[in-house]
């Protein structure tokens, strides 16, 4: 029997450093401009970006040009909410506001087909996403997909040895926005409060031997995380990466001499 191989799995089991971004434009050919780029992964947001199941679809599947292995993030911690884009062909879910080792059960399980989860058989899509017949995919799957929590809650942190010991979680990821928000300071990374929460999350995360994962905006910010022991690094948001492309771009351009110089040469 042919089995479904998760490339981005076995990178983290053999120790690597694997970078992605999220994709909240509901763009399958950006998506795929960006799987040339060389991401090793690349995380559909449904939750903050206006991508409907059509376009996570296409999303998913524009992937499919360079080994880049397609995620998804669900709005919600609900098994019906992950489904469609696993049924799509993503090789991972990425979990929101995980707060509790209950919680950290429930994405589990919905990853997993039964009598192991709460995931239903209808794997239309993904495997010819993979090159696969429908039960061979679906008799591999629960192995292959990746359970992705991210710990961006307070209670996430003080809960954090139970919510790793959860057999199946892969990766928890510490997502700081959120995180400094639940803290009541929005964006003060360097308040020792929020440094020690991360500290404690990231105590409690190698200790379980699960994968540690983070954001990181730039690549000496990621380089850093990479030295603490992150091995999942997300290089912030598609539309933060063309936000500083842009600004970088447009500071370059000496408006006023081109005008100056145009009006010169009338």
């Amino acid at each position: 029997m042919s089995r479904l191989v998760n490339p981005l799995k076995q990178k983290l089991g053999r120790g690597e450093t694997v970078v992605g971004t999220f994709v909240s434009l509901p763009s399958p050919p950006f998506v795929q401009i960006l799987a040339g780029a060389g991401f090793d992964f690349l995380i559909v947001d449904c939750e903050h970006g206006p991508i409907g199941p059509e376009a996570a679809q296409a999303m998913i599947t524009a992937t499919a040009v360079a080994p880049c292995v397609p995620l998804a993030r669900v709005p919600w911690n609900l098994p019906w909410l992950a489904k469609p884009l696993l049924d799509s062909g993503a090789l991972g879910i990425v979990f929101p506001l995980v707060r509790s080792a209950e919680d950290a059960r429930a994405a589990v399980a919905a990853c997993r087909y039964a009598p192991r989860g709460e995931r239903g058989w209808g794997p239309f899509y993904a495997p010819s996403r993979w090159g696969l017949a429908p039960f061979d995919y679906s008799g591999s799957a629960d192995a292959a997909i990746l359970t992705i929590l991210l710990i961006e809650h307070v209670d996430a942190v003080r809960a954090i040895d139970a919510i790793c010991a959860v057999p199946g979680v892969d990766v928890a990821m510490i997502a700081p926005y959120d995180l400094s928000t639940s803290l009541g300071r929005p964006g003060a990374f360097d308040d020792p409060a929020f440094r020690e929460a991360v500290l404690e999350a990231e105590r409690g995360i190698r200790a379980a031997g699960v994968t540690l994962g983070g954001l990181a905006a730039t690549t000496e910010r990621a380089n850093a995380l990479a030295a603490r022991g992150y091995r999942f690094l997300c290089l912030g948001y598609d539309v933060l990466l063309i936000e500083t492309a842009m600004h970088g771009l447009l500071a370059g351009i000496e408006r006023s001499a081109t005008i100056a110089g145009a009006a010169d040469s009338v």
